[in-house]
């Protein structure tokens, strides 16, 4: 059984060679990303047991992300690389602050041929965890909000968690178009892991009782609100906690910060931490990957984590 599957987009991310605005960036650097795929990545270097549903073009950028991402552990039989749909590209301008902007090359992309047709019920029952994000939906509104909610079926009849990272990218949709697709998922959520920005689009406030209140009364017992520089804040069945910032010791890049919490999270509740352990763990996390460049590079194996939250002795020699 795997501990946790999820559902989406991987692109090749090209990363400029310094820092400023794109238009001024003569050369990038290939890698890999997208926040599903980072996702996986994250609760795979934790050691969750990590399945992957995605299309990717049958060309060498597509092969290189399946052999990566084979590289880390996730399983990867969900995965087709298919003829005639080029693997997706994203170009990252990164300030100096660490703050940046994305821009999307998406047209024709393979997992435009991923339907609910293709969804292996006997892959989502044998899962623990199924968690989707507003990413993948947003690529193709109307066809994936049919698959996503194809999925969430299976899942609920088999009695498969679900969480929901909103992840709303406003240059893939409007905040309009979000809410109403992403609230229509929400009465079947058993996690709801949002940013204060996206709860004030889904729920017209960034009130953390007002989140909560508005989750339950869809059914949801488990939020967690991330809040960046100020720390986060959890509910689970009528417990609340809130976590203090985890300084970084410095901010590289803030992209993959909220997979690797999203990670995080779902790692502590399928170990069956305390809320308030559990909610440290994701923001350490989220700290770790901040003080790295890249989508997933900064994202930590277990032991690192464990040593960052002094539970495990560093020994350097």
């Amino acid at each position: 059984m795997k501990d946790i599957i999820t559902i989406g987009d991987a692109m090749i991310t090209l990363d400029p060679s310094h820092k400023g605005p794109m238009r001024y960036s003569s050369s990038f650097e290939r890698k890999a990303g997208g926040a599903e795929f980072n996702f996986a990545i994250g609760c795979s270097r934790l050691g969750l047991r990590t399945g992957w549903i995605s299309r990717l073009g049958n060309d060498e950028f597509g092969r290189y992300i399946f052999n990566f991402a084979r590289g880390e552990g996730i399983d990867m039989s969900a995965v087709q690389l298919m003829d005639g749909y080029p693997t997706s590209l994203n170009f990252k301008e990164v300030m100096e602050d660490g703050t940046g902007r994305t821009f999307y090359y998406r047209e024709n992309s393979p997992v435009s041929t991923l339907t609910e047709k293709d969804l292996d019920e006997a892959y989502i029952k044998d899962a623990k965890v199924l968690h989707i994000t507003g990413v993948f939906t947003a690529i193709d509104c109307e066809k994936n909000k049919r698959l996503i909610k194809r999925a969430i079926e299976i899942a609920k009849n088999n009695g498969v968690i679900v969480s929901l990272d909103p992840n709303i990218r406003l240059k893939l949709w409007s905040k309009e178009q979000a809410k109403e697709t992403l609230i229509e998922f929400l009465p079947y959520v058993d996690i709801l892991l949002t940013g204060e920005d996206e709860a004030e689009v889904l729920f017209d406030t960034s009130e953390p009782t007002q989140i909560v209140e508005q989750s339950n009364i869809r059914g949801i017992e488990t939020v967690a609100i991330k809040r960046g520089e100020k720390g986060a804040i959890s509910y689970h069945q009528g417990e609340w906690c809130t976590a203090k910032p985890v300084p970084p010791k410095k901010v590289v890049d803030t992209v993959g910060a909220g997979d690797g919490f999203d990670a995080g999270f779902i790692y502590g509740f399928l170990e069956g931490f305390p809320l308030d352990k559990t909610l440290r763990f994701a923001n350490t996390i989220g700290s770790m990957v901040v003080s790295v460049y890249g989508d997933n590079e900064g994202l930590p194996y277990l032991d690192e984590v464990l040593t960052q939250l002094g539970e495990k002795e560093l020994i350097e020699r």
